[in-house]
């Protein structure tokens, strides 16, 4: 038990592998996942991967009001949504990798949710169907047109069961507006518009509009050799409509109000910590870089991830964090070496649980880190295969930075770089996580005595 973690120990769920569907050792680039996203109830939840897959998975229904049996998220569809293309005017591959996805919230039977990689961005329709319309009378049971001369009768045609079947549909294509990678989308609290963010520019849609977006943010110079900073993430205020933040990777994050003025240079509020002189070095540039950035549920706080920690803002408080939160500090003399290997420019994910009291983030060795806002209490998890059967209890990790070594303890200069949980997602209202590491899925939760 670790008391403070909300009081719970976790255990495997499931565990899924984007690889035929088991824990196999040969993963192609193409099965990496490079996003999850749980949909706002938490009975679904999105992977997206570097081959332009996205896989849905969906919680037994069966098991959902047994407080000793939570659900197991089995595959409810998958579909292919972006291919590989090619700029012909600037001579660029595009790259079908699944940069982000956001769900809408349901409004019918169906399911919509937003999936873009570099470049473009697609609204997806996902819907069941269970029963086919027999009996037309232009055309025969194969359904060739019959000739109107032999039709003597008028039938009514009739709905009939058929094996359940999950279609993904495009109903929009949201392109051509990005001149550089996009690495955000954020779905607006008025569920009519949202907005994508690439390195120098956010782009404000209307979900019915495809041919058209507002720019409401643009940081690029009138001269390239100017700049000095590139937008990293951006995110909409989870109630007002009007506010959105964007983080840079100079470290500092931007709140921006829509209706002070229509394009968005002239932020509201500036959030920046200052440097301390003590701790500069050649790294320290990239390592404040933000990669991640997120409201709280309740909108009061914005945490960020940069490549060291997590850091935790007041709204109302610009001028330093109120909580900052070390994700893996032995890594600082570490430092040259993941500048060389190029680990140290990994875009680590955070995420709040239900309750914005817990924020949950990644590490390498496949580790993951788990802070407690009340308690200040933290864990290191480790998503592996020997962690993979269901039931397992996943066992505190610690990490030992030099001197002696104790059992349970893993070495600094043991870890494996390879291995990096960069994408993680919690459930709304539960204590259930999906941990996504190289190719493999992995779905945990609080153990129930």
């Amino acid at each position: 038990m670790i008391p403070g973690i909300g009081a719970f120990t976790w255990d495997t769920l499931w565990c899924f592998s984007q690889v035929k569907g088991t824990m196999e050792t040969g993963t192609t680039e193409a099965d990496i996942i490079s996003t999850v996203e749980f949909n706002h109830t938490g009975e679904l939840l999105a992977t997206g991967d570097k081959g332009g897959r996205v896989v849905i998975f969906q919680r037994e229904q069966e098991s959902k009001n047994q407080v000793h049996r939570r659900g197991e998220y089995n595959v409810y569809s998958t579909f292919q949504s972006h291919e590989p293309e090619f700029d012909y005017l600037k001579s660029l591959e595009i790259e079908e990798k699944i940069n982000k996805i956001r769900w809408l919230p349901q409004q019918n039977a169906a399911y919509f949710l937003l999936s873009t990689n570099d470049k473009t961005v697609k609204l997806w329709k996902v819907s069941e169907r269970d029963k086919r319309p027999e009996g037309y009378n232009l055309k025969d049971e194969e359904g060739r047109l019959r000739d109107p001369a032999t039709i003597t009768t008028l039938r009514v045609p009739v709905l009939r069961p058929m094996d359940l079947m999950v279609e993904a549909t495009p109903r929009r294509v949201f392109a051509n507006a990005h001149t550089y990678h996009i690495n955000s989308i954020s779905v607006n609290s008025d569920y009519e518009t949202y907005m994508s963010a690439d390195d120098l520019r956010i782009n404000l849609w209307n979900f019915e509009i495809t041919n058209q977006s507002f720019n409401i943010v643009d940081i690029k110079p009138a001269n390239m050799e100017e700049l000095t900073e590139v937008i990293t993430a951006a995110e909409f205020h989870p109630h007002h409509c009007n506010t959105f933040v964007y983080s840079s990777s100079k470290g500092t994050i931007r709140l921006c109000d829509m209706r002070a003025s229509a394009l968005c240079d002239r932020h509201t509020k500036f959030f920046e910590e200052p440097e301390d002189p003590s701790n500069r070095s050649f790294f320290s540039e990239i390592i404040s870089s933000i990669s991640d950035v997120k409201f709280s549920h309740s909108g009061r706080y914005i945490m960020t991830r940069d490549y060291l920690t997590v850091k935790v803002w007041d709204l109302n408080m610009e001028n330093r964090p109120i909580e900052t939160y070390q994700v893996h500090d032995y890594l600082r003399s570490k430092l040259c070496s993941l500048y060389e290997n190029d680990c140290i420019f990994d875009k680590f994910e955070c995420v709040w649980n239900g309750s914005d009291s817990v924020i949950m983030t990644g590490s390498y060795n496949n580790f993951f880190r788990m802070f407690d806002r009340n308690t200040k209490r933290d864990v290191t998890l480790e998503a592996s295969r020997e962690n993979s059967k269901p039931r397992a209890i996943l066992k505190p990790r610690k990490v030992c930075v030099g001197g002696k070594r104790r059992k349970d303890e893993i070495s600094v200069d043991s870890l494996d770089f390879s291995k990096k949980i960069l994408h993680t997602a919690w459930h709304p209202s539960e204590n259930i996580i999906a941990v996504a590491a190289t190719n493999n899925l992995y779905i945990f939760q609080d153990k129930v005595n």
